[in-house]
Order: structure tokens, then C-alpha cells, then sequence
């Protein structure tokens, strides 16, 4: 009797697990790539360099606001990890990760910069670098419409935070070298408003060729708001790619832009926005943009692979600042669809 009664027991357990065990299964998304443990060193010599990019992260209020439900009540209640927690596995299981800081770091009371209206002005407390460091963000790049804010004391101020921090950072004329096993990646962060800039940025890719082996142009630039690439934006990005650029990809826009393999390359248009406090309501789809070099450690010969994360910028009726992973695998699936230019918008 006894036996009947434990065998039953057991039975009405996996009754009642198996059915939200499947569940849950069904609810991650199959298009999100596997995350490695940094073991990613072949017998034969061969190794793999893995770095992710987000767009824009803007860890500030306009103004340095303190508005009910923005961000800095955010970073005034929640411990620095919060916000990029859901990005950490990618972050912190990789050699690099690059994103776009949108905000100036000062703990001094400056006078915004003069700007045409409308204009925004974003600075944070310098206690939040935290919020990149604690999260695996290892260089940020601070060349964009952003950067001047609050001048050269707000710019000052920002390159030191980051630097006592121990964040790299890139720069209109800056170049951020990534070495792994011998092997040197040049990150050229830049600032590209029309086709003629793209001039500015090949000069440093040819510098940055004769520094490393894998050449990687981060830029700021294209027209907000807009899910199709412009032309020149098109035309500017092929030039690089045809001058060296082994990978280009952009931000600035706030939404994302599709993707395109190009010449050998892989461009990304834009990344849109990822950790954003300067809007409530931004809209809710973002990417990750995963790289993985395979390098042969004898003769230096390189092949490359690109995925890309669909993400949500923010969870729940209005922005919490804590984008998280798209697990619904149709909804991802619409990410996907879309940055290979099978869909007019990401959702």
C-alpha cells in the first residue's frame, strides 16, 4: 500500500512540472546563439576572438533630470547591475564588448553647451560607470552628438571617469587596439554625418591596418528615426568596407537599421538604442551584435561569423532601463527577419 501511495505521488508531480517545464522551453528563442565559457581554443592552433556591440547606452536624464519613473530615480534605488543584467551572459562570457556612450560623466555643476533647438543635454553621476564596468562593457565610445554636452570641462570630465574606471574609450581620433594570442583588432570609433566623412574614416583604417590585423569602424551618423539606411549612409559604408574595413557598424538613429554582408565585410546600419533613460517610451526593439573571429595562431589567417540578439529595450508598460533578451521566438524571429531586410519594421 504503501508503495501505491508514493507511486501515485510521484505521478501527480510530473503531472504538474512537465506541462510548465514544456512551456518554458517553448519560450526561449531558438535563434539566440550559444554562449561560450571563453574555451574557445582549438587543438590545431587555431582560436576564437568574441566581441559584442550595443547601440546606444545613455545612462542619464535630460537636463540630469530627477523625474518620477526616469532614470536617475532608477540609479538612485537600484544596485548598478540592474541595468544591464540580462546582457551580462553575453558581456561577461566574451574578450570585448563596445558600446555607444550617450552621456556625459561629471559630478560638477557645468553650464550645458549652446545648442540649435531642440536639443538635449545628458550628464550622470560619475558612480555610474559602474553600471558599464560591473556588466562586462570594456570600451565605450564617446564619438557622437553627445560628447560636447556640457564642452570641453564635460568632456574632460567624462574621459576621466571612464579612464580611473579602467573603460577604454575611442574617439573622432582616438583608435582602441584589442590584442588576443598576438592577434590585434583596431576599433575606430567615428563620427559620420554624409558621404564625405567616410574620407576622414578610411585615412584611419589605412592607419590602423599597419597597427592590426582586423579593422572595425563603430560610427555615429544617419538620420533619426528612420529604419531604411540612406543612400550615402549605403554608399559610405561599402567605401569603407572596400578600403578595409573588415566589419562596420553603426548607431545614432535610435531604432535599428538592417544588416548587410558586403565585399567579404558585414554591415550593420544601426543598432539603435540599448540602455536608453533619455526617452520613456523608446521604441522597444534592439539587437546585440555578435562577432566571432576564428584565428589561425601560426600564420595569422582569419574567417569571421555574425550573429545577431534580438533584444527589448525595456520590459513592462514603460522604460525600466534594463533591456532583456526577446524570448518569445516569434517576436525574435521578426528581429531577425527584419535586419536581413525581409520586413518593414523589427516587431
Amino acid at each position: 500500500m504503501k508503495k501505491i501511495i508514493i507511486f501515485l505521488l510521484i505521478v501527480i508531480v510530473l503531472i504538474l512540472t512537465i506541462p510548465p517545464l514544456i512551456s518554458t522551453l517553448k519560450s526561449v528563442p531558438t535563434v539566440e546563439p550559444v554562449l561560450t565559457d571563453g574555451e574557445d581554443d582549438e587543438p590545431d592552433g587555431t582560436f576564437d576572438i568574441i566581441m559584442h556591440f550595443a547601440g546606444d547606452v545613455l545612462i542619464a536624464e535630460n537636463l540630469d533630470a530627477r523625474r518620477s519613473g526616469g532614470f536617475n530615480e532608477y540609479a538612485d534605488r537600484e544596485n548598478p547591475d540592474y541595468f544591464l543584467k540580462n546582457a551580462m551572459p553575453y558581456f561577461t562570457n566574451d574578450d570585448f564588448t563596445v558600446v555607444n556612450l550617450e552621456n556625459v560623466f561629471s559630478d560638477r555643476a557645468l553650464s550645458p553647451a549652446t545648442k540649435p533647438l531642440p536639443a538635449y543635454w545628458f550628464k550622470s553621476k560619475t558612480k555610474n560607470t559602474e553600471i558599464l564596468t560591473v556588466s562586462g562593457v570594456e570600451c565605450v565610445s564617446v564619438a557622437n552628438n553627445h560628447t560636447r554636452d556640457y564642452g570641453q570641462e564635460g568632456l574632460s570630465d567624462t574621459i576621466s571617469a571612464l579612464t580611473d574606471a579602467g573603460i577604454e574609450y575611442g574617439t573622432d581620433s582616438k583608435t582602441v587596439y584589442f590584442e588576443k594570442n598576438g592577434f590585434k583588432t583596431a576599433i575606430i570609433c567615428c563620427c559620420m554625418w554624409n558621404r564625405s566623412w567616410a574620407d576622414g574614416i578610411i585615412k584611419r583604417i589605412k592607419e590602423a591596418e599597419q597597427e592590426s590585423d582586423f579593422q572595425i569602424v563603430f560610427f555615429h551618423g544617419g538620420k533619426e528615426a528612420e529604419h531604411t539606411p540612406e543612400q550615402w549612409k549605403i554608399d559610405a559604408c561599402h567605401a569603407l568596407i572596400d578600403n578595409g574595413a573588415d566589419i562596420v557598424v553603426g548607431g545614432h538613429p535610435h531604432v535599428l537599421q538592417r544588416a548587410e554582408s558586403y565585399n567579404g565585410g558585414k554591415i550593420v546600419y544601426s543598432l539603435g538604442n540599448f540602455c536608453f533613460g533619455g526617452n520613456r517610451f523608446p521604441e522597444n526593439r534592439t539587437a546585440i551584435y555578435r562577432l566571432t573571429v576564428t584565428v589561425n595562431g601560426d600564420d595569422k589567417s582569419f574567417s569571421h561569423k555574425s550573429a545577431i540578439i534580438p533584444f527589448y529595450v525595456y520590459t513592462g508598460s514603460a522604460n525600466n532601463y534594463q533591456p532583456d533578451v526577446i524570448r518569445d521566438a516569434d517576436e525574435a524571429q521578426k528581429v531577425l527577419e527584419y535586419m536581413k531586410g525581409g520586413r518593414e519594421r523589427p516587431y
